[in-house]
């Protein structure tokens, strides 16, 4: 396989995870603050 090709599928990896766990966290955010509301 080519090296270029597992650079930007691992690094399309590491995006799609760091963007899920910013909105699961903002998720869970919003819920605490309303749920003290």
């Amino acid at each position: 396989m080519d090296t270029v090709a597992l650079e930007l599928f691992f690094v399309g990896l590491l995006g799609l995870a760091s963007l899920s766990i910013v909105f699961v966290s903002v998720v869970v955010v919003k819920n605490l603050y309303r749920g003290q509301r």
